[in-house]
Formats: structure tokens, C-alpha cells, sequence
């Protein structure tokens, strides 16, 4: 079996510097990591993570925390693609994933105890109800945790910057020309919260007044309830030349609401949705794409951080970025009569 020490005499360094160059250490040139990591994979080196755990007294194994509220699981597109990326990420630095629920066999357990029992090293929590006492039990412990898309105190999070974000969709809709934008939004939680609060800066500074009507709450990720909250703006008079919902997926019971009023998109409804998804790149639905890989690595990243260099990883907020995707569902009334 390959050792370390032979990978150390095969790149000419010391056997400290392959240690270190193989766990992620900072104290290593890029060139060196570089080097080592090539060599490792050529020879076919595999730690023991035994021994490794032994050593270091952690047990490379991070806990994902995912529990959404449409109980779409994994099917989820957004947060699957989130999850493999903090899965690639984890697993390029050498550590695992292990699901973090609320039951170890059929004993019903609190996450921080599954946590426990599983030894996990740290905690990614993605799309949980937040005000779970379960959550904030896990939350207030010593365990080192990274949230996306939720703040907490004295907690680093990864965040969408569902702002700008939405900021950026109404303002490409504004400059189409469409002055009656409706919005069909998620429940109540901090990202809609957010898209919200960037909606309504982005109507303010564009001067534009959206009748109360045309705001309605609806939910993420679920087409049918979607289909008939849009039936309702479509009663309306006057009917909004362009509606935003809540995210890609759900657009897809909107698409039968729709052709039940014998509508057209877009030559005589406009239409935009939010994520990214890969729906939204087989209809050219007009979207904001969220960078869901970023997202997830940079989580992984920073949750490694904190594990391996608790005293100078600094806890904070990391807003990430995503970019508009104009597709062809926006049409252009900017020229057209009485729009």
C-alpha cells in the first residue's frame, strides 16, 4: 500500500509538507499542493481514515441538514445541484456527507442528537423551517454549522443575493416596456423576504406603482397552486402584461392556467420565473439564475474552515451572485401604442 513516505520521496519534499499539502493545509505553495496531489492520485494513494481520525480527532464527515417544505427531496433541482456541489467540494478536501435527519433507525431523535451519533465534524443546513426548535437547538451548540439562505447570529451563511437578484428581473421587465408586473410569490421566509424587498426597491426607483392586487402570496415549487393563484390575476382588470412566479418549476402549472384563457406566451402574456433550472433553459423562460454550484461550494469551503481553523475563520454573511437569463418570455411593448 502507498504511504505517505513514498509519495514524499517521489516529489523530492519532506513528509510533513505531503501531510499537509493532502489535508488542505494553508502552509503549502499551490505549486507543491499541486505536485503532491498529482502524485498521490498516480500512485494510488488512499488514507486510512482511521488512522487520520485518530490523529486529528475528527471524523472528515460533514452533516447535510435538507429537510424542504415542499417535500420534494432530492427532486428538488435547485437544492439538488446545491448539495452536489457541497458534496464535490467536501469530497475534493477529503471529507464525506452524511444526511442529517430526525430519527436514527426507527428512534426519533433531535438533529443535534443524529448529529452526535454520527460524529460529524460540522453541519451545512439548507431549506429547513428555520424556526424549528430542533434547528435552533442544533444552531445554539458548539458544532460548527454554515447556513444557505438564512442568517443567524454568530453563524456563517452562504446567501443568494435574492435582492439584487429580483432588483435586476423587474428592472429587465421595466425596460421591455411593462409598466403592470405582477408577482406571484413564495411563503413567508427570509428569501422571499429578500425577492420581496428587491422587488419593491426596484418598482421605488423606477417610480412605478403595482396595485396590491397584483402581489400575491403563493408557494415554491408547487405547479398546481400555482395554476390557480394565476388564475386570479388573470381576472383582474386590468391583467398585468407580465407576471413573475415564484420560481422556474412552479411555472409550469401557470404554462395550463394559461392556455385555458387562450393566452400566448409572450405575444400576449409576458412571463418570468427565478432559479435557473434547467426547465427554464428548455422553455427560454426569462429567469434569474442563481449559482447554485458557487453556492454550495463555497459552503462546503467555509464549513471546512471553520472546522480546520476555528480562530481565524471569520463568521459572516457571503452574499453570492447569480446573473439574469433573458430567454424569450419578456416581450418588447416598449414601442408599442398605449403598452
Amino acid at each position: 500500500m502507498v504511504s505517505i513516505r513514498d509519495i514524499a520521496r517521489e516529489c523530492g519534499v519532506a513528509v510533513s509538507t505531503v501531510s499537509k499539502a493532502l489535508n488542505g493545509q494553508a502552509d503549502v505553495s499551490q505549486e507543491t499542493r499541486e505536485k503532491v496531489c498529482a502524485a498521490a492520485e498516480r500512485m494510488g494513494y488512499m488514507a486510512n481514515s482511521a488512522a487520520r481520525a485518530l490523529k486529528t480527532n475528527r471524523s472528515y464527515n460533514l452533516g447535510v441538514l435538507f429537510a424542504d417544505e415542499s417535500n420534494c427531496g432530492l427532486t428538488h433541482e435547485y437544492f439538488a445541484h446545491v448539495l452536489e456541489s457541497v458534496k464535490a467540494e467536501a469530497e475534493a478536501r477529503g471529507y464525506d456527507i452524511t444526511f442529517i435527519n430526525g430519527n436514527v433507525g426507527d428512534k426519533p431523535t433531535s438533529y443535534l442528537q443524529h448529529c452526535r451519533y454520527r460524529g460529524v465534524d460540522g453541519v451545512v443546513i439548507a431549506c429547513v423551517d428555520f424556526r424549528d426548535p430542533r434547528v435552533q437547538e442544533l444552531v445554539d451548540d458548539r458544532i460548527p454549522v454554515v447556513t444557505i439562505d438564512y442568517i443567524f447570529n454568530d453563524r456563517l451563511a452562504v446567501v443568494s443575493d435574492n435582492v439584487s437578484g429580483m432588483e435586476q428581473l423587474v428592472r429587465y421587465i421595466y425596460s421591455r416596456g411593462h409598466r403592470r408586473i405582477a408577482y406571484l410569490h413564495g411563503q413567508d421566509n427570509p428569501v422571499t423576504r429578500s425577492r420581496l424587498t428587491g422587488f419593491y426597491r426596484a418598482c421605488e426607483a423606477l417610480d412605478l406603482h403595482i396595485p396590491p392586487q397584483y402581489i400575491v402570496p403563493s408557494t415554491y415549487y408547487t405547479p398546481e397552486r400555482c395554476r390557480i393563484d394565476t388564475r386570479r390575476l388573470l381576472q383582474l382588470d386590468p391583467r398585468p402584461t407580465c407576471i413573475i412566479f415564484p420560481d422556474d418549476f412552479s411555472y409550469m402549472g401557470a404554462m395550463d392556467a394559461l392556455a385555458e384563457a387562450g393566452l400566448r406566451v409572450p405575444e400576449d402574456i409576458s412571463v418570468a420565473g427565478y432559479d435557473g433550472i434547467s426547465l427554464a433553459r428548455v422553455l427560454h423562460l426569462t429567469t434569474y439564475s442563481q449559482d447554485t454550484r458557487i453556492l454550495g461550494q463555497t459552503a462546503a469551503r467555509q464549513l471546512i474552515s471553520l472546522i480546520e481553523r476555528p480562530k481565524t475563520t471569520v463568521t459572516d454573511r457571503i452574499l453570492v451572485r447569480g446573473h439574469l437569463v433573458e430567454g424569450s418570455t419578456v416581450r418588447d411593448i416598449s414601442k408599442e401604442p398605449n403598452h
